[in-house]
């Protein structure tokens, strides 16, 4: 079966479609893709994964079409260069 793995950086997105046995999980998939060969930053034991938004475990099973998805930590950092800010 074919489905896609995908991973987002804030200046790259990567999306790789990838065919499976019909009993694979997310964690073949992502292993069958080599995408940690690409981003070999990418931690599965503490990012979190999803399939089509919604978070799951590695050992998930897929169906035909899933987009299993990598999770990046979400950080802000405050902008220095905001003057703005002093007004208030």
């Amino acid at each position: 079966m074919k489905v896609s793995v995908v991973y987002a950086l804030p200046k790259e997105q990567v999306w790789m479609d990838v065919m499976t046995d019909d009993s694979a999980t997310v964690l073949s998939a992502i292993t069958q893709s080599n995408i940690i060969r690409l981003f070999p930053d990418i931690d599965l034991e503490n990012q979190k994964v999803g399939v089509f938004g919604k978070v799951c475990r590695l050992d998930t099973p897929l169906k035909e079409g899933d987009r299993v998805e990598i999770y990046r930590a979400i950080t802000w950092k405050e902008d220095d260069d905001d003057e703005d800010d002093d007004d208030l």
